[in-house]
């Protein structure tokens, strides 16, 4: 049997059960992030678990972050991750409890690709294009200036080490006679950061410093802005979707800033237009996102964020999503081994493969 750990009645369950459903199997036990994170999980007998995202749930923040920390609070995701990696291995062994159960994806894998950090540095190794990094870590303001100062870099992202989703990232600029802009969704208020659905820009040095400072004990990566590929004027990048090794899907996604992230503002682009500006150089896109697969043998799906050159002739990785299948109604390319069915689709479709 087939299980999924997540939150009853999110769509994210409710999709992967319907893609189950569709090859004929009855509907996948759910075992809510809830019950897992108070030990109380019973992984059935024989079953394979999936486990989806913990997000999106206010109780299950409050278990992961502390009691107290408002769900649009910023900081705080170094708990967020501990918790995570601390729900894991309750699941872990609860899956080692119950005769022939495994967790389909290695909790190991998945601590790495919650730690932008460890991820790049994990690419890098397998010499794969990976903007270039800040190799120190950051404890302040003060010291992200000086290591950039020093690395000669001016243009770069700044992003909280364990977050998702954009979540306290920042586009950071500095331009000419000292300017400074840093694009973000972080809203600086009285009370803390919190995330927003409308980006915004600082230009102040003490409101960058306060973001910045607020965001540095919770672990930073920082690395090199690469200029990217633009459709219709827009700025423009990819989500591409590996599953078992082969990418199953692509969407483009365009905005009017460095933040293309969907929820953000950004709109689907048009994949066939990427395809066409491409040309034979698209091959290096999909070869790109098997060689990132393989970096991952133990997870059956990544969801990787690929930073296309401004003349759609390179690519880079931007980030790797342990839970970046979130894409409804997008179909499987017509070339890949999922022609047809949707990212969740895609996964049982291998799976049953897998296991036949």
């Amino acid at each position: 049997m087939i299980a999924v750990v997540g939150h009853p009645g999110h769509r994210r369950v409710e999709l992967f059960a319907a893609a189950v459903r569709s090859f004929g199997l009855p509907s996948p036990a759910v075992l809510p992030w809830v019950d897992v994170l108070r030990g109380e999980v019973t992984v059935p007998a024989g079953a394979l678990v999936r486990v989806d995202s913990p997000g999106e749930d206010p109780a299950v923040d409050a278990m992961l972050r502390g009691p107290g920390c408002l769900p649009t609070r910023v900081e705080g995701s170094a708990a967020w991750y501990a918790g995570l990696l601390g729900g894991l291995a309750t699941l872990t062994a609860a899956a080692e409890r119950a005769p022939g159960a495994r967790l389909l994806a290695d909790p190991a894998e998945t601590a790495v690709l919650f730690d932008k950090r460890r991820t790049h540095a994990r690419l890098a190794a397998a010499g794969l294009p990976v903007p270039r990094a800040l190799g120190q870590p950051v404890g302040d303001w003060a010291e992200l200036r000086a290591q950039l100062a020093g690395a000669g870099l001016r243009r770069v992202f700044v992003k909280p080490a364990h977050a998702s989703s954009a979540a306290g990232v920042l586009a950071l600029e500095f331009g000419p006679g000292g300017r400074l802009r840093a694009t973000t969704s972080v809203e600086l208020t009285p009370t803390g950061l919190h995330n927003s659905l409308r980006v915004r820009s600082y230009t102040t040095e003490p409101e960058i410093a306060a973001v910045v400072d607020a965001l540095a004990p919770d672990g930073l990566h920082v690395e090199q802005w690469i200029p990217k590929a633009s459709q219709r004027g827009r700025s423009a990048d990819l989500r591409v979707v590996a599953v078992h090794g082969r990418v199953t899907h692509a969407v483009v996604r365009t905005s009017a800033g460095p933040l293309t992230n969907l929820h953000l503002g950004g709109a689907r682009g048009e994949l066939a237009l990427v395809r066409a500006a491409a040309g034979p150089h698209w091959a290096g896109l999909l070869e790109l996102g098997e060689r990132v697969a393989a970096c991952f043998p133990g997870s059956p799906m990544v969801g990787i964020d690929v930073l296309p050159g401004a003349n759609w002739r390179r690519w880079y990785v931007g980030e790797v999503n342990a839970f970046g299948d979130l894409l409804p109604n997008l179909p499987g390319l017509p070339e890949g081994p999922a022609a047809g069915l949707d990212t969740y689709g895609a996964q049982v479709q291998a799976l049953l493969g897998t296991e036949r």
